[in-house]
């Protein structure tokens, strides 16, 4: 794939942190499920080119709580992703919808190709012109 995907490495996965990860034109987007998570527990940082996304998915607590079968897991749970060179990490947004945490990560307007324009810087070409009062009265 791309460079860019190349340089996007990620840390194993967490369980209850499953992620899909692609670009799509000028950007890479992640998606994390997160079902069951309240948005406010969700924490994203970036240092030192690593993203980390944190949340909490609390155990139901009741006094006449009597479990049968538990097989969601429960706690905090975290995933880390190591960005490459050529990510606008200023710029990545995040949304939360549906037990789905969406993140888009821009690539750096630097990053992006480009084609240059070739300046011509031959002599420009003669204009022969007629005498002085043809000229004068063009």
């Amino acid at each position: 794939m791309d460079r860019w995907l190349s340089n996007v490495r990620q840390v194993p996965a967490a369980p209850g942190l499953p992620l899909d990860l692609y670009r799509q034109g000028e950007v890479f987007v992640a998606k994390v499920d997160l079902p069951g998570v309240d948005p406010a527990t969700i924490d994203i940082d970036v240092e030192d080119r690593t993203l980390t996304i944190r949340a909490e998915r609390r155990r139901e607590e009741a006094e006449d709580l009597q479990w049968l079968t538990h097989e969601r897991p429960t706690g905090t749970f975290a995933r880390q992703l190591s960005l490459g060179q050529g990510l606008a990490l200023d710029r990545i947004e995040a949304a939360y919808s549906d037990g789905v945490l969406t993140l888009t990560i821009p690539v750096a307007e630097e990053a992006k190709p480009r084609k240059i324009q070739v300046a011509h810087t031959g002599r420009p070409a003669s204009v022969e012109t007629g005498s002085s009062e043809e000229a004068a009265s063009i």
